[in-house]
């Protein structure tokens, strides 16, 4: 399926003996699976994150990584928001026969929520190891972090598309 585009029926290859509306309801299930293992993931960190600022030596931190703790705590908010907004879009929506530009929402809120989400455990690990060890080793652990996500969430996956259409 296309980033943001309804399946064209007359391109797909895949295999399928599908009608573009069995189409658009299995990419929208798909969605919602992979949301739902995300989902957890997102609210098990914010929930972790809400914990923090009311723990003891919480105060003890230095303000570059109460900042860095911010950043963190505001980019879990923005992938939370962005991973659950296509259950709420399918609420107003439901019935009114817009399947396809659901579905191309819901691609889109799936991306910016999942970098979002890497950039707050990126974030987190910066602080956690600044805590632990020092700022050296903080950015060395948010930079690898950084780099697993694009390697694991972007590198790889791309690198399975152009093998598929050589």
């Amino acid at each position: 399926m296309d980033d943001d585009h309804a399946p064209d029926p007359a391109s797909a290859h895949d295999g399928r003996d599908e009608t573009p509306l069995e189409r658009l309801d299995r990419n929208w299930d798909e969605l919602l699976q992979e949301l739902r293992v995300v989902q957890t993931g997102v609210q098990i960190l914010a929930g972790f994150l809400l914990t923090l600022p009311f723990q003891q030596r919480f105060t003890q931190i230095e303000d570059v990584n109460r900042v860095v703790f911010l950043v963190a705590f505001a980019l879990a908010v923005v992938a939370t928001a962005f991973l659950v907004a296509p259950v709420s879009a399918h609420r107003l929506l439901f019935r009114k026969g817009e399947k396809a530009a659901l579905v191309a929402l819901a691609n889109r809120c799936a991306r910016v929520g999942l970098v979002a989400l890497a950039l707050a455990v990126s974030a987190v690990a910066f602080v956690i190891f600044d805590v632990v060890a020092d700022t050296g080793v903080a950015v060395a652990a948010a930079g690898a972090s950084l780099l697993l996500f694009a390697v694991n969430w972007l590198v790889l996956p791309l690198g399975m598309l152009s093998r598929d259409k050589r």
